[in-house]
C-alpha cells in the first residue's frame, strides 16, 4: 500500500505520524502553501509540513490544486490511494488519480456535521456523542460512501479543545485501522444514511462567536463550551459609567435557581470573586476571561484588575 497524504493543521499531524509509525508507505505529503502569521507576519510552515520534514517526507505545497504541473507530480507518484485530513476540497481530477481513491477523516458521525468545524457545533448543540467517519472522497463535500464509524463520548466537561484532542488521536487510530481494511480488499461502504434533519457545522465567524444573553443559560453554557479555548465567546461589558470593553470567555458554570425579575444580561458581582450574568431563564458564572489586550485569567484576577469600575451590564 502506496498513499499520499493530505492535510494542514495540528488535526491532521496525529493521523499523519500515526500512519507513519504503522509502517504504511506515505510516498508524499500535500499541503497548504506556508502563510506570514502573526505580528510580525513571519512566514509559518503547515503543522503537517513540519512533521513531515522531519520525517525526510517529500512536500508538495499546491497554491491551486488544479495545476497541470501539481497533477503531474502526483501522478509520477503512483500512488494506490489518497488519505486526506482537514484540507481543502479536492476537485475531481485529483481525488479520481489513485486507483483506490481518496479517503477522508472527518470528524462526526455523517451525514451529521458536514462542514468545517464540526467539533465547535456538536458541543454548541449540546450533543453528548459524536466520533469519526472514514468515507471515499466524491463530487460533493462530506457525502462520500462510508467505510467506517467510531463514536466517541461528549462529557460535560469538555469543550472544543479536549474534544478535539480526543477525536484527533482517536481518528488517528481509526484511520489506520480504515487504510489497512483498504489493504486487505475485502470490505463495502454503505451510502450515507438520508435524514429528514441534518445539522450542519458551516465555519465559524466573529459574530457566531457572540453571546446572544436573551437566550437561556444552557444554550450559553455550550456555545462558550464549544467555542473554548478558540475562537472563543464573547461579550461586551458595559460598566456603570457607561464605559465599553471586549472580553473573551472561555469557562462558565450554571448556577442553580431561577431569575427573578432582573433584566438580561444583567452583572452582579461582589467586585472581588465572582462575576454573574443573566440570561433569559438564570444566572451564569463566568469563570475564566480574557481583557481585550490582555493574557486569559480567572475571573478573581480580573475583579482585582478593574476594582475602580463597576460592571452593570453586557452588551
Amino acid at each position: 500500500m502506496r498513499i499520499i497524504f493530505m492535510g494542514t493543521p495540528e488535526f491532521a499531524v496525529a493521523s499523519l505520524e500515526a500512519i507513519f509509525r504503522s509502517g504504511i508507505e506515505i510516498a508524499a505529503v500535500v499541503t497548504t502553501p506556508d502563510k506570514p502569521t502573526g505580528r510580525g507576519l513571519k512566514i509559518r510552515e503547515t503543522d503537517v509540513k513540519q512533521f513531515a520534514k522531519s520525517r525526510n517526507l517529500p512536500v508538495l505545497q499546491p497554491e491551486n490544486l488544479k495545476d497541470a504541473d501539481f497533477i503531474a507530480q502526483l501522478k509520477a507518484f503512483h500512488a494506490d490511494l489518497f488519505v486526506v485530513v482537514a484540507f481543502r476540497m479536492l476537485p475531481e481530477i485529483v481525488w479520481q488519480i489513485p486507483p483506490l481513491g481518496a479517503v477522508n477523516l472527518h470528524a462526526s458521525l455523517l451525514p451529521q456535521y458536514r462542514g468545517a468545524a464540526p467539533i465547535n457545533w456538536a458541543i454548541i448543540n449540546g450533543e453528548t456523542r459524536t466520533g469519526t467517519t472514514v468515507f471515499f472522497i466524491n463530487k460533493e463535500i462530506d457525502t462520500g460512501n462510508i467505510l467506517s464509524y467510531k463514536e466517541e463520548d461528549i462529557l460535560p466537561e469538555d469543550n472544543a479543545g479536549s474534544l478535539h484532542d480526543k477525536l484527533m488521536n482517536s481518528g488517528a487510530r481509526h484511520l489506520v485501522e480504515a487504510i489497512g481494511v483498504i489493504e486487505k480488499g475485502n470490505f463495502s461502504t454503505i451510502p450515507q444514511k438520508s435524514a429528514t434533519f441534518l445539522k450542519s457545522a458551516p465555519k465559524i465567524f466573529r459574530e457566531t462567536c457572540k453571546i446572544n444573553w436573551d437566550e437561556n443559560t444552557v444554550k450559553i453554557h455550550h456555545l462558550v463550551r464549544g467555542l473554548s479555548p478558540s475562537p472563543a465567546a464573547w461579550t461586551t461589558l458595559v460598566s456603570a459609567d457607561g464605559e465599553k470593553s471586549t472580553v473573551k470567555i472561555f469557562e462558565t458554570e450554571l448556577l442553580p435557581g431561577n431569575k427573578t425579575e432582573t433584566r438580561n444580561a444583567a452583572v452582579r458581582t461582589d467586585g472581588r470573586k465572582y462575576l454573574h450574568i443573566a440570561a433569559s431563564d438564570g444566572w451564569i458564572s463566568v469563570k475564566n476571561l480574557q481583557p481585550e489586550g490582555k493574557k486569559r485569567m480567572n475571573t478573581e484576577d480580573f475583579l482585582n484588575g478593574i476594582r475602580k469600575r463597576t460592571i452593570a451590564y453586557c452588551e
